[in-house]
Parts: C-alpha cells; sequence; structure tokens
C-alpha cells in the first residue's frame, strides 16, 4: 500500500454524505443539532438566528478534521454493535467504561477546529448531555459511545464558530 499517494483525491462530498446518512440513520439531523446551537448561543448572542445556526452547522460538518473523526467514531459504535470488534474492546466500548476516554479523545479534535471555547463547550455539552446528545447516552437499543460524543462535539464547534463571528 503507498501512502501519502499523491494521485488520491479526498472525497469530500462521500465523506460528508457518509456523515449525515449515518447520523440521519440514528435520527440525527444537522436541524436537530442547529437548534441545539441556537439556543445556547441566544444566551449569549441575541441577534443569532436558527438560520445562521443551520448554515453554521453545514460549514462545520463540511470540515475535513470533522468528516475524518466522525466516520471512525460512527464506525467504531456500528462495528461494536454488529459484533466486528475483538474483544476486550468490544465489551468496552459497548459497556462505554468511564477510564476508556477515547471516545471524548476523538470528539475533543473536532470541538478544537474553533480553538479554546470549542474545547471549554465540548466539555460543557459532555457534562450536562442535553438533548439528543442524552438521549443516546442513556439509550440502550444501540452501541452509542462514540455517537453521544460526536454530537456534543459538533454543536460545541459550530457554538464556536458563532461566537468567533460576534466575537
Amino acid at each position: 500500500m503507498k501512502m501519502n499517494n499523491p494521485k488520491f483525491k479526498y472525497p469530500d462530498t462521500k465523506a460528508y454524505d457518509f456523515v449525515v446518512d449515518r447520523l440521519a440513520k440514528r435520527g440525527v439531523t444537522q436541524s436537530d443539532l442547529a437548534k441545539i446551537v441556537y439556543e445556547t448561543q441566544r444566551q449569549y448572542e441575541p441577534d443569532v438566528t436558527l438560520k445562521e445556526c443551520e448554515d453554521a452547522v453545514v460549514d462545520v460538518m463540511h470540515k475535513r478534521e470533522l468528516m475524518n473523526n466522525a466516520m471512525v467514531m460512527l464506525e467504531l459504535d456500528r462495528l461494536t454493535e454488529e459484533g466486528q470488534v475483538d474483544e476486550p474492546l468490544a465489551s468496552i466500548i459497548k459497556n462505554d467504561a468511564g477510564v476508556f476516554g477515547v471516545d471524548e479523545t476523538i470528539a475533543l479534535q473536532i470541538a478544537t477546529i474553533y480553538g479554546t471555547i470549542g474545547t471549554t463547550n465540548f466539555g460543557y455539552f459532555d457534562r450536562v448531555k442535553s438533548g439528543i446528545m442524552k438521549k443516546f447516552d442513556t439509550s440502550d437499543l444501540h452501541v452509542n459511545t462514540f455517537i453521544d460524543d460526536l454530537l456534543s462535539a459538533i454543536v460545541a464547534a459550530v457554538c464556536g464558530k458563532i461566537a468567533h463571528k460576534y466575537a
């Protein structure tokens, strides 16, 4: 296998579609995320609009750093759920072991796209787990170890983008 193949063109559209489609299969829309951003940011920026938040979600979700990490996170949940991850890692992921931390580490890379504010936002959303993030954090229907942190990271990054705009 050739590393750093100069002939390889990064599949931006396919990666974006993969993330959006996989989230939709789990019941998450970009509109869901934008509503959380809007409710959070209007406390600090009363002039922010839902449309502005929706546009920011789409923009942030096109970032390669986000797409790369999101694809890995979504696949790890899926592969674990389908029994395609070996032990002991499968049990660690299935049980969202408190000392695992890999889910938060990968998510944090997304949140930091918008600097320190993205990082602190992620800490808040990861702790509070409101709205759709809480649904995934408390549901036993699927393996959700990575998706709740992914959603928190996306919302945190978008909130960071909005905050930078109004700063």
